[in-house]
């Protein structure tokens, strides 16, 4: 398992190597600050929250994006779990668009989890319906929308830093990649969206519960093929678990 871990994480570093070296490539600086929970009703069913704000540029210098996403979940299973459900997106666009442009994003995952003693990965295949306002001469939303799938596969990695691993007041390390394709027949040049690339740590409140805070930086193709995005994020992630069924016992 290790080393594919090696593997994936050398692979992301030479993907990183060859978007800087692209010519036409924009930097920004933005703060990522997030809420995610996951809830267990029963042995089968669940829910997903999720709520993110994003800056604009210059870390704290307006506000880009914000996100609500929701979903229902059943657990095939302690280890495997599908979601499906809907997300709310409102984002200023770059460039000299001034409106904000609202987006529908019905969505659905398999998620997995792969935990020992020493290690905990969690990865996921996500596929997103992208339903964004059309703008009309960057001042204006338009009538109807623009379309296309997205596909996105998440993986993260923590590794405890000392002896006592992941429970009240532990601190491992955290690393985090997610690849985003476009699809659809809108989509010309930009089939490859973004890559997410994060390294942090965990502060872990107990065993299910931790706030991530790290370094991300997210490599964008942009729709016209031949030009990127380059974002240094300061990314503060709360990831909240619950399990509600009956006879469960806290953890602390």
């Amino acid at each position: 398992m290790r080393s594919r871990i090696l593997i994936f994480l050398f692979t992301s570093l030479l993907l990183y190597s060859s978007a800087f070296a692209q010519k036409q490539t924009e930097h920004v600086q933005q703060v990522w600050i997030g809420y995610l929970n996951q809830a267990r009703f029963s042995e089968h069913f669940g829910f997903w929250g999720e709520f993110q704000l994003r800056t604009k540029e210059n870390f704290f210098e307006d506000l880009s994006t914000s996100i609500v996403r929701l979903g229902l979940t059943y657990h095939i299973n302690d280890k495997v779990r599908l979601t499906a459900g809907y997300a709310w997106v409102n984002a200023f666009p770059n460039g000299a668009v001034t409106v904000s442009q609202p987006e529908h994003r019905p969505w659905q995952q398999v998620q997995w989890l792969t935990n020992s003693p020493r290690i905990r990965l969690m990865q996921w295949i996500r596929l997103e319906e992208r339903f964004r306002r059309k703008i009309e001469a960057n001042t204006a939303l338009g009538e109807g929308y623009n379309f296309n799938y997205r596909v996105r596969y998440n993986f993260l990695m923590t590794l405890p830093l000392g002896q006592q691993a992941f429970v009240k007041n532990a601190v491992s390390l955290v690393f985090n990649d997610e690849i985003h394709v476009n699809l659809g027949k809108e989509i010309v040049y930009n089939y490859f969206d973004q890559n997410r690339f994060f390294a942090g740590f965990a502060y872990h409140l107990n065993a299910r519960d931790n706030i991530q805070f790290g370094y991300m930086n997210v490599f964008q193709q942009l729709a016209a093929g031949n030009r990127y995005r380059s974002l240094h994020v300061a990314r503060i992630f709360y990831f909240h678990n619950i399990d509600l069924r009956k006879n469960q016992k806290s953890k602390s």
